[in-house]
């Protein structure tokens, strides 16, 4: 096998070439604005399923573009999902990234109302008067207590990325955002996803402006 010889610089710019180039190898011909994100999930992953299984609400990626434009910030459920979001870029529109997994108020909430850190997790984020977006990769009791807020009518987020990877629980939570009619979302159907998965597509979303 004849290894590439390819310039440090230059690795991901081949890897997204060749990620194009299998694309249309499968005969697959994504949807213009929402290629970018898939193939960051492919890129992230090496995992072709992402061509197939994200599904994006109508406008979903225009209305987050307009978002973070207008200074909107990310709670993601886990510091790994919010060590790998780009910041910088994110900050340069004006907004910041959350994740209170850690905090100690939202492991007393949690102990005292006998739920996970992450719906804790949600409930705090209620408190924030910021356009908010949702990146959950880890959590889906994160997922399903941002559907039950949604439904009281205390929280609008401007996205919801649900992508929790797991077994328990997992297809019911993005089952539950999909059935959502007014709310923005990009969901990995199925078991599949991760906190490298919701952070990718917030930095694909970045990247694209």
């Amino acid at each position: 096998m004849e290894i590439e010889n390819t310039a440090p610089e230059e690795i991901e710019k081949r890897s997204f070439e060749i990620i194009t180039e299998e694309l249309k190898r499968r005969g697959i011909d994504l949807p213009k604005e929402q290629a970018p994100i898939i193939k960051r999930c492919i890129h992230t992953s090496a995992d072709f399923d992402y061509a197939g299984n994200l599904a994006f609400s109508e406008r979903a990626v225009e209305k987050a573009l307009d978002a973070i434009r207008n200074g909107a910030s990310i709670v993601t459920d886990t510091q790994m999902g919010r060590s790998g979001i780009n910041r910088g870029c994110l900050e340069r529109f004006g907004g910041k990234v959350y994740c209170f997994m850690s905090d100690e108020d939202v492991a007393r909430e949690a102990k005292k109302n006998g739920t996970t850190r992450a719906v804790a997790s949600m409930d705090k984020a209620c408190g924030l008067k910021e356009r908010l977006i949702f990146a959950v990769g880890n959590a889906p009791t994160a997922l399903i207590r941002l559907y039950e807020l949604i439904r009281e009518e205390r929280i609008r987020p401007e996205l919801i990325i649900g992508v929790p990877v797991g077994f328990v629980n997992v297809v019911q939570s993005k089952e539950l955002i999909l059935s959502l009619s007014d709310t923005p979302y990009i969901v990995a159907k199925g078991r599949k996803g991760g906190s490298n998965i919701a952070a990718c597509i917030c930095n694909a979303l970045l990247y694209m402006l």
